[in-house]
């Protein structure tokens, strides 16, 4: 089973049996029946009720760093909020990576992914309100008392809407969300939209799914078409993880901002027809893009793209197929950036535009495919196999071209 079917299918239950209690909670607070206070004591039991009941005992691994957070938070100055947050977040995730993935994978039990999957965005969480401290956009009252103070920062690290899953809010607008009611109705509208979307998605994944499965290998170029299917059922299964955690945020009122969530209609058309890889990144999953290039790239003072993708790659899990996937990303996105302005300056005619736009768009489809299929792969064994295949090509030949223009630039300025 990969990694995005480990996302989405078992977690499918635990969304299910989310979505009253995100109404009934919208529904209190659209009808004043909760006080502020009440409102924070829902989401926060409600996220550790739904960790144990997603996680079991591993629910333990998720509540330990939500804690220290909150702890370091209340305790260090503003200045040094972020250092100790971020030290503490990722020295405790890549612990649980390197500990989970240690033992033998039991198929049968999803708990470790999902637990896994919960302390990744447990990290964006609370890096980004870290950040926020540390920048001055929130400022904690601590002469409120110690419990006033660490129950809305404990809330908004395990709110049950997006313990699983959903694109990052932050915790301003989480306060803002939290104190106000909006009109039911709308919301569930919204969010049936999108179950709908989701229902499709998983439809056209499904069939794909079966006219894939009597197909057994394959050999030199028909390994390209048979690599992007693989890559387009990978697709499939984010896209609808990413629409059923915002219908689930919308039925409780915490709906992302326009353009703030991870997929739209609009973002979905983008990352299929886009022949440029460079806007493919900045579409793929926006909320955590948004969140790397502000933690790590805007921050970063020598080669902030290479960084970016080596710190995801870490935040991924370090498994041999994410670090050659990533920084494989990182590559072809810098060959990107090269690439395009000396084709497009080739195009100058309608008959060469479409080419050039037809050809990349291969190009990229193809590119993305590969990438998808590494960072997916779990053995070091089947990541040579991709390796050596007829895969490899595109990659290989951006990677040469990309020496070719550099070489070129730095024989220009000597």
């Amino acid at each position: 089973m990969c990694w995005a079917d480990l996302l989405v299918l078992p977690a499918v239950p635990y969304w299910l049996a989310a979505f009253p209690f995100a109404a009934l909670f919208h529904h209190l607070c659209a009808s004043r029946r909760l006080s502020l206070t009440a409102r924070y004591i829902f989401l926060l039991a409600g996220g550790c009720l739904l960790a144990s009941t997603a996680m079991g005992s591993y629910a333990v691994l998720l509540l330990i760093p939500a804690a220290g957070s909150v702890l370091v938070l209340l305790s260090v100055s503003p200045a040094r909020a972020h250092t100790w947050v971020f030290a503490l977040q990722m020295s405790w995730q890549t612990l649980c990576h390197l500990g989970l993935s240690s033992q033998e994978p039991d198929p049968q039990d999803a708990r470790p992914a999902i637990a896994l999957s919960a302390i990744m965005l447990l990290t964006q969480k609370a890096t980004s309100l870290a950040l926020d401290i540390h920048e001055g956009l929130v400022q904690l009252q601590l002469s409120q008392g110690l419990l006033q103070c660490a129950l809305p920062l404990c809330s908004y690290l395990l709110f049950f809407p997006a313990l699983l899953g959903g694109p990052l809010c932050s915790f301003s607008r989480f306060q803002a969300q939290s104190e106000s009611s909006g009109a039911l109705p709308g919301t569930l509208r919204a969010a049936g939209h999108r179950c709908l979307c989701a229902l499709a998605l998983q439809g056209l994944r499904a069939g794909l799914a079966r006219g894939l499965a009597g197909r057994q290998g394959c050999a030199g170029l028909g390994c390209l078409p048979h690599t992007w299917a693989r890559a387009l059922l990978l697709r499939l299964a984010y896209y609808c993880h990413w629409v059923m955690d915002e219908a689930l945020l919308e039925v409780a009122g915490f709906g992302p901002e326009a353009g703030q969530g991870d997929l739209s209609i609009h973002d979905l058309w983008t990352l299929e027809t886009t022949h440029r890889l460079a806007v493919f990144t900045r579409t793929w999953n926006k909320s955590t893009s948004r969140w790397l290039k502000r933690l790590i790239f805007q921050r970063c003072p020598a080669q902030p793209l290479l960084a970016t993708f080596a710190f995801s790659a870490w935040w991924h899990g370090l498994r041999p197929g994410q670090v050659f996937g990533f920084l494989c990303w990182a590559v072809m996105v810098e060959a990107d950036y090269r690439i395009h302005p000396f084709l497009s300056a080739w195009a100058t005619s309608q008959g060469r535009k479409l080419l050039y736009q037809g050809t990349t768009w291969v190009f990229t489809q193809l590119i993305v495919a590969y990438i998808l299929v590494a960072v997916e792969t779990e053995s070091f064994s089947m990541l040579c196999l991709l390796w050596t295949s007829c895969n490899s090509i595109l990659p290989l030949s951006y990677s040469l071209m990309l020496l070719l223009l550099l070489l070129a630039k730095k024989l220009k300025q000597n």
